[in-house]
């Protein structure tokens, strides 16, 4: 290909909303523009990259046994209220009607669709194992998109289903789907770390996410340096604390006027964030069957002041319902004052609160600070049992640096990382939900076990790049570069230096090189600063300098480093650079 006759048009300057690497990269090498919030275009560049993920995604899939098919982006709404899907995805759905009122969301995955496609097709165990995967794109009504291609709306993804007959085939699924991951990853050329993951609104027994580490990362990992533990946070398993006797200190109320947030209330009473409970009520909904999942719930939650409830970690407390924030007209009916001022003395007496669960943490606190449950007003010299009893004390807690690795005891270290795959156990959620059955060999009907593999393909994109880049812009890993080699012709209007540039080009495309030649009739620096920006693997450069040097100038992209080699030898050099 050459410069000219495709579209790559680079930018000088920063874009002023790009908040991450890979989005002010992506946008300045003319790989993608915004449209609207969460929606982009793919340039010719920025497509060629997305198309070679794509593909190694879909070869690893072949390669694992998964069969590709191509699923509906548009579904009836029954089918995620049959999954009780819908109110737990609530406003990430797209939600549209047909000219006949019919209620239909544009897909953000397929569980219900693919589920649906089993429960008439799949009737016997003789058809099982098998998985099924597509490569689509996918629509989710993220309330705030951001980092350009890592969170939107409208994106583009590979998700596999499988379907068994027994916990034994699931597992091997499983396992199947896992580590055509790791070889998706590796190929691809990123460093990916799978942790252990919450299944969240997909539901299932187990799960992994496959993550990359980056400062930039919306996700927080515990990862612990003397073994192989890694979880994500939510995920991250904390150890009880034993209980210590309430503290001799006599319970104090005082006036804080306006101070409502942690931050405020130790500057206010000079103290530290770590002798204070926070008090968060939360809001309980019905979901589940049978006469547990009635009635609605007002639950007060007690964290120390410097931790953050893990929301995962309290849904898991109650199965099978929704689990979120109170509103600011509930908190104040069951504490009797505005949020940030709620505490658990006499909160039960309130009589709004069905329960109080206390992260572990708080058994070993003695002497701290409390909302008082009235508007500009705190208790200092709180203590359990004397003051106010906790229901039942619960791992409940975001995981921090050098809190104990749940399997060694050493300090964990705590990192921001971006999800790049999701792997799950579904088990038999979606398939007793839409009467997925088959006929077992004993002759007997059962649900069929699911096992469900997602990938962000277009992640995949953005990943590579938060991994491989420097103040000059983006360094390619080969497999998904837009083209592996740049010759640069730096003076067009030599026609010296335009003949060799052209011998080299058409070698190395004949070599079945992917190659793109600069022939535009600009700068050098120009050109060499373009290169740069957008990353290609490896650089061919032709000028007057070079040719009276005896060649031709090559440099890979990753190393400050440059020769000059005959130019009869150039698809022989830049093929060994390639393969290094």
């Amino acid at each position: 290909m050459r410069w000219s006759r495709t579209f790559i048009p680079t930018l000088k300057e920063t874009p002023s909303d790009a908040e991450i690497p890979s989005h002010r990269l992506m946008i300045k090498a003319g790989l993608i523009r915004p449209l609207g919030a969460g929606t982009y275009t793919y340039l010719p560049l920025g497509y060629r990259s997305l198309r070679k993920a794509a593909e190694i995604v879909r070869e690893e899939m072949d390669r694992a046994g998964a069969i590709e098919v191509h699923m509906p982006a548009l579904h009836p709404l029954s089918l995620w209220e049959r999954t009780g899907r819908a109110p737990v995805m609530g406003d990430v759905l797209f939600k549209i009607k047909d000219r006949r009122g019919r209620a239909l969301t544009l897909g953000p995955t397929h569980e219900e669709v693919i589920t649906d496609l089993a429960s008439n097709e799949l009737r016997s165990y003789r058809q099982m194992p098998v998985t099924f995967y597509q490569i689509q794109t996918k629509f989710r009504d993220e309330e705030r998109p951001r980092a350009g291609v890592i969170r939107t709306r409208e994106f583009l993804m590979k998700d596999a289903y499988s379907f068994d007959a027994d916990q034994a085939g699931l597992d091997a699924s499983y396992q199947a789907m896992y580590d055509a991951y790791v070889r998706i990853y590796k190929r691809c050329g990123l460093v990916a770390t799978p942790v252990e993951a919450e299944s969240g609104a997909m539901g299932g027994t187990g799960s992994a996410e496959f993550m990359i580490v980056t400062p930039s990362g919306e996700d927080s990992l515990a990862l612990c340096p003397a073994c192989d533990y890694a979880a994500n946070s939510e995920r991250c398993e904390l150890p009880d604390i034993q209980e210590t006797e309430p503290g001799a200190g006599t319970r104090k109320r005082l006036d804080t006027p306006g101070v409502s947030t942690v931050e405020k209330v130790c500057e206010f009473l000079k103290t530290k964030p770590r002798k204070l409970v926070k008090t968060l009520v939360y809001s309980v909904s019905p979901g589940g069957e049978g006469e547990e999942g009635e009635n609605p719930l007002t639950i007060a939650v007690l964290v120390r002041g410097d931790h953050e409830v893990n929301e995962a970690k309290l849904a898991r407390l109650f199965p099978g319902r929704t689990v979120a924030l109170a509103d600011d007209e509930t908190v104040e009916k069951a504490t009797g004052a505005p949020v940030g001022f709620a505490g658990p003395v006499g909160l039960k007496e309130i009589g709004e609160i069905d329960e109080i669960i206390a992260d572990h943490t708080v058994a070993a606190m003695t002497n701290f600070v409390t909302g008082a449950n009235e508007a500009d007003a705190h208790f200092v010299g709180t203590n359990r049992g004397r003051d106010f009893e906790v229901s039942r004390y619960e791992d409940l807690r975001v995981a921090v640096e050098g809190d104990p690795c749940p399997r060694c005891g050493a300090a964990l270290d705590v990192k921001r990382g971006i999800e790049i795959g999701h792997v799950f156990k579904l088990g038999t959620k979606y398939s007793v939900a839409l009467g997925a059955n088959f006929l077992g060999e004993d002759g007997k009907e059962r649900p069929i076990i699911m096992g469900c593999y997602g990938i962000g393909v277009s992640r995949i994109v953005a990943a590579a790049i938060e991994q491989n880049y420097d103040e000059n812009g983006i360094i390619w890993p080969r497999a998904i570069a837009p083209y592996e080699v740049a010759v640069l012709s730096l003076n067009v209007t030599s026609e010296e230096v335009s003949r060799v540039a052209e011998e080299a080009y058409e070698a190395l495309s004949a070599a079945g090189i992917e190659v793109i030649y600069d022939d535009r009739d600009v700068r050098a620096g120009v050109k060499f600063k373009d290169a740069d920006l957008v990353g290609f693997p490896v650089r061919v450069a032709v000028g007057e300098k070079s040719l009276a040097n005896g060649g031709v100038e090559i440099k890979r992209r990753d190393s400050k480093d440059f020769e000059v080699v005959p130019a009869s030898e150039v698809v022989e050099r830049v093929r060994a650079l390639l393969e290094e």
